[in-house]
């Protein structure tokens, strides 16, 4: 029983050595994994902004205990309205972890986006997260946050059309949302904001048609319309698209990159701590990974959370 006692502290003191060294000894791609670890726990960890002291735009929104969220009723993945009422999808999920950072519920407001790029909000929204390009006009009414995803624009065609090429749609009709960047870009006044890629030319006397909403143009094409042949929308919105059974196809490459931001009107009163805020969240959110994770969720595993 004696020599197994001391057998057994002999083995218990190897083993506290050994944890000592391997402790000591971690290699380089552990020590990075666990810092990585330790900088997401802590932003995790980290107290809601309105548990501290608060002053401006941000005391309002803490008082009220609720953020006001525009966002789009039907541009999947990036947000849908459910037949339950709620929403889902990539730029909710942003919303929601949002309003959780700042210790707020999140109300989503679902005004039309021609309302959205236009500002002077009337203070009947705080901030939207609905996949707003940065564009020069826009940075005349709105304040961005840091960009906190990219997409492709992409152009497709109804399998109708037998449309093949981005040129085969040289004096066709394209069907867009109104105020959107697609439709910028086929009215040739787009103006893209930051360091993005020049966009692809337009094809020649293409023409536009507009709805409220992107995903109205699927709809119109499921309804019986042919008085369109092309679809301009975001990769994700005509991927989704097409495998729900939208008889579309993808024509080329996309014709422009953009950059999506968190925008908020510049003339509501008192709001630089907002945008401050936000600002800091976004660039949080990249930092620890919670924009990457959201952005493989939703896009099937993309991340496209950084410029491509």
């Amino acid at each position: 029983m004696k020599a197994m006692r001391s057998s057994a502290i002999l083995f218990v003191g190897l083993l506290i050595l050994t944890a000592c060294q391997s402790a000591g000894s971690s290699s380089p791609s552990a020590a990075g994994s666990a810092a990585a670890g330790a900088s997401a726990g802590a932003s995790a960890a980290a107290a809601p902004v309105c548990e501290g002291t608060t002053s401006g735009y941000i005391k309002k929104v803490c008082d009220a205990g609720k953020l006001r969220v525009s966002t789009d009723p039907a541009y999947p993945p990036q947000s849908q309205l459910k037949p339950d009422g709620t929403f889902e999808g990539f730029d909710i999920d942003v919303a929601n972890e949002i309003g959780k950072r700042l210790g707020v519920a999140v109300e989503f407001e679902t005004p039309d986006f021609a309302e959205v790029v236009a500002g002077g909000w009337a203070d009947r929204f705080d901030v939207s997260v609905g996949s707003v390009t940065i564009t020069t006009e826009r940075e005349a009414v709105l304040d961005f946050t840091k960009p906190y995803y990219f997409t492709p624009a992409q152009m497709g065609a109804t399998t109708a059309s037998g449309i093949t090429t981005l040129d085969g749609l040289a004096g066709k009709t394209v069907c867009v949302a109104e105020s959107t960047t697609y439709q910028y870009w086929l009215e040739g006044t787009l103006n893209l904001a930051g360091d993005v890629p020049a966009p692809a030319a337009v094809p020649a006397g293409a023409k536009v048609t507009t709805f409220s909403t992107d995903t109205e143009c699927a709809d119109a094409i499921a309804s019986g319309r042919t008085d369109f042949e092309g679809w301009l929308t975001s990769s994700t919105t005509l991927a989704a698209a097409i495998k729900a059974g939208a008889a579309f196809v993808d024509v080329g490459d996309p014709v422009f990159y953009e950059a999506l931001a968190v925008a908020m009107d510049k003339s509501a009163e008192a709001h630089d701590d907002l945008v401050a805020e936000m600002d800091r969240i976004v660039q949080e959110m990249h930092d620890d990974g919670t924009l990457t994770a959201f952005s493989e969720k939703w896009f099937e595993g993309l991340d496209l959370t950084v410029a491509q």
